[in-house]
């Protein structure tokens, strides 16, 4: 088990919250469920170009970090929601100024990404 401390020693917290929040589609799923929960269906539409595969895996990992509920309300046919937890509730209203940065500098980025791609 990681105590506080040893956090602080690795980044003061910057690791932990880079442990949970890792791989492409995370910080997109946390940032769609800040709206409230939604099924597995609006995420896949949401997240456009995530497999199955990889959405249904990075859904269990935010699960497993207590991020993110699941509510399987054992119908037939199956329905499953999920929901932010209050610990990825406040995860994802941290996410909110990178999304406002992004969009203040998109054209930029773009510019920087379309020289990136010149050189590949």
């Amino acid at each position: 088990m990681t105590t506080p401390s040893q956090i602080c020693d690795t980044g003061c917290g910057l690791n932990a919250t880079l442990r949970i929040i890792s791989g492409k589609w995370k910080p997109l799923i946390l940032f769609f469920l800040r709206d409230g929960p939604k099924r597995y269906g609006e995420l896949k539409r949401l997240t456009q170009g995530v497999s199955d595969k990889v959405l249904i895996q990075q859904l269990k990992d935010l699960e497993a970090d207590r991020v993110l509920a699941r509510t399987d309300y054992k119908e037939v046919p199956p329905r499953v929601d999920y929901s932010l937890t209050p610990l990825g509730r406040s995860l994802a209203d941290a996410i909110v100024p990178l999304c406002t940065w992004g969009t203040e500098n998109a054209a930029e980025m773009a510019s920087i990404f379309a020289e990136r791609d010149a050189l590949s």
